[in-house]
């Protein structure tokens, strides 16, 4: 069996790495143009190029995604836009539409294509079809069955990617036009407003001022409105199918998610990989699933096609059991202490927990903490405050300070 990818969001150089230090084999980015998250942070061609160098220092891939559907004039600053996100050095670019695909080829021919799941390839046919054309990867549609991926597997040659966790859309894989429709603002070129995830109601043409309950709730329903992917039980039987790269969504999420999601399928692969037979998951890392903001999970169509139950219809908002309240900055030095930058307000004699990239998690009170200026202070207040903690244990760089979220 052939270990595969890991691949993570990176929708800026921070989360970029923090996903290559917690584990992340891959990560996939935008840069200012011709993507889909058009309100990510995204890369300028300068940071893209400092981005792949990290990455590749570390031994990591870096894709860039040039995934939207373009109109003519989109098309006169594409080659380019091409030529110069070859020259950063990127190890692949990903595209849905045929007429970008057709001009990665002219301009950058010797570029790897990963085919988007915005291209909705469903069946083996389909693949096939980008194969022979000379793509390298296809990233299947989240919208397929375990037994239609091995399918697939079994009768295509092209590398297979496969959406194992975040958030799912409404519409056949991304293709989408509420958007376009309800605020002007074109999915398909990188600027959804998510209106998915909206509160409706049913209107009577007759009766337009009379807003009907679509459920026997006074408030409405969101009855768009998905349950997350989690396919992290299901890691086993994706890999003996034979699928070359597991893929988290989310570019528009936190530091916090990025890190934490890519460390737990990290450690998941790892352990099948070093025992398959002895394999199974730990309640540990299943937990810090829960950590980040998420909505309920589901596995979306593995086994089937989804129902009702797939759906949130009393609310949009999303969970979590931790906040993230600091990022270590140094390591512990003689005496215990750490520079942490804060990113929430914590408070001396909190419970807190550190998450590390190597080292094991551990809790502890925060007992003391100093400002910049050296001055004792019990609380940090002000944002991406910079302070020395005391901590009980060895701490690494780049390890994450959270607690436990207060019960409403």
């Amino acid at each position: 069996m052939k270990k595969p990818e890991l691949l993570a969001p990176a929708g800026n150089m921070e989360k970029l790495k923090m996903a290559c230090i917690y584990g992340a084999d891959a990560v996939f980015l935008a840069g200012k143009q011709f993507g889909l998250r058009a309100f990510s942070d995204n890369f300028t061609l300068v940071e893209m190029a400092e981005a792949v160098q990290f990455a590749h220092r570390m031994g990591k891939k870096v894709y860039v995604t040039v995934n939207m559907y373009p109109h003519n004039s989109d098309l006169i600053e594409l080659p380019r836009y091409l030529r110069s996100i070859r020259n950063c050095g990127v190890d692949g670019v990903i595209v849905a539409d045929p007429g970008v695909f057709r001009m990665v080829q002219d301009t950058i021919p010797d570029m790897p294509i990963h085919i988007s799941t915005q291209a909705n390839s469903t069946n083996w046919s389909s693949v096939r079809f980008w194969e022979d054309l000379g793509a390298s990867r296809v990233v299947l549609a989240r919208e397929l069955s375990l037994r239609e991926m091995t399918e697939i597997r079994r009768s295509c040659k092209a590398e297979l990617e496969v959406f194992v966790h975040g958030a799912m859309c409404i519409s056949y894989s991304g293709r989408c036009l509420l958007s376009n429709y309800l605020t002007q603002r074109d999915s398909n070129r990188g600027q959804c407003a998510q209106p998915c995830r909206w509160k409706y109601n049913l209107v009577e043409e007759k009766r337009p001022n009379e807003f009907f309950p679509i459920m026997e709730d006074d408030n409405g329903t969101y009855i768009f409105n998905s349950k997350d992917l989690c396919l992290f039980d299901r890691l086993p039987e994706l890999i003996a199918c034979g699928i070359d790269s597991f893929k988290i969504e989310g570019r528009m999420k936190s530091v916090h998610y990025v890190a934490t999601v890519v460390n737990a399928y990290r450690r998941a692969i790892d352990a099948y990989f070093a025992d398959p037979q002895g394999y199974q998951p730990k309640q540990e890392w299943l937990d810090e699933l829960l950590k980040v903001s998420h909505r309920d999970y589901t596995e979306g169509f593995y086994e089937h096609k989804t129902t009702e139950e797939d759906q949130i219809y009393g609310t949009s908002s999303y969970q979590q059991t931790h906040d993230f309240v600091g990022l270590v900055k140094t390591a512990t030095d003689a005496d215990g202490y750490a520079t942490v930058e804060q990113r929430n307000n914590m408070k001396v004699g909190e419970t807190i927990e550190v998450f590390q990239p190597n080292n094991e998690t551990f809790t502890q009170v925060l007992t003391t903490m100093f400002d910049e200026n050296g001055e004792e202070i019990a609380v940090a207040p002000h944002p991406q405050q910079i302070v020395r903690i005391k901590f009980d244990r060895p701490v690494e760089p780049f390890a994450m300070i959270r607690r436990a979220c207060k019960k409403k």
